[in-house]
């Protein structure tokens, strides 16, 4: 059995202000800094064998803070990145929804035939995270623990695919800001033994940020 723990990076700038980020290098604020150390301290005991990353830095950073913990390196994976929202980067959903309101609703509402335009569509996110993801577990040894610090919708079509579903229910699942998942994986099958945790961040209850807009 091969364990990961997979986490979603701290809070950025532009998650405090409602922004679609996708693709955009967009900088942890001070509080996804404080959460970054926060999520160090828990996994600080966790014997963890190989650390992988989303190159963006919301992301490399939360997962360094981890990796100084440990000793480690971070090796930067691109297929972990963000979906790409094309367009729509930068913006709010006030913007959005004014400038082509009938696509973010297909967004919110049917999420898996909504593509962003100019960018990514859900299967593509899923298509190429998963496929990494598994490339990945090919590398590692019955018992080993692998950390991947990714991104909300990221983290949440991998958990989408751990657990047998289509991307339709994509928003039944959430992942805050430094929350961490843990999934068994063995034989080809997932187990999922803890989900969207961020009690480390004080309290039992997610109150971070709202992602994937």
């Amino acid at each position: 059995m091969i364990r990961l723990i997979l986490v979603r990076h701290g809070e950025t700038y532009w998650n405090e202000e409602g922004r679609f980020q996708g693709r955009i290098d967009v900088e942890l604020n001070k509080n996804g800094k404080d959460q970054a150390m926060k999520l160090a301290g828990a996994l600080k005991n966790v014997k963890i064998d190989a650390i992988y990353s989303s190159p963006l830095k919301r992301s490399f950073l939360t997962a360094e803070a981890v990796a100084e913990e440990h000793g480690s390196n971070v090796d930067q994976v691109s297929e972990f990145n963000e979906i790409d929202h094309g367009l729509w980067e930068g913006s709010t959903v006030e913007q959005v929804l004014e400038e082509d309101g009938d696509a973010y609703r297909v967004w919110l509402e049917n999420p898996e035939n909504a593509s962003m335009p100019s960018g990514e569509d859900l299967e593509d996110l899923r298509s190429r995270a998963v496929s990494r993801l598994h490339q990945i577990f090919e590398r590692h040894k019955d018992g080993e623990t692998i950390l991947v610090v990714g991104h909300d919708a990221t983290n949440k079509v991998i958990i989408c695919h751990a657990l047998g579903l289509d991307n339709s229910h994509f928003w039944k699942i959430k992942q805050g800001n430094a929350s961490i998942d843990i999934l068994e994986y063995e034989n080809g099958k997932f187990r999922i033994t803890l989900l969207n945790d961020t009690c480390h961040l004080g309290g039992i209850v997610d109150t971070t940020t709202p992602g994937a807009l």
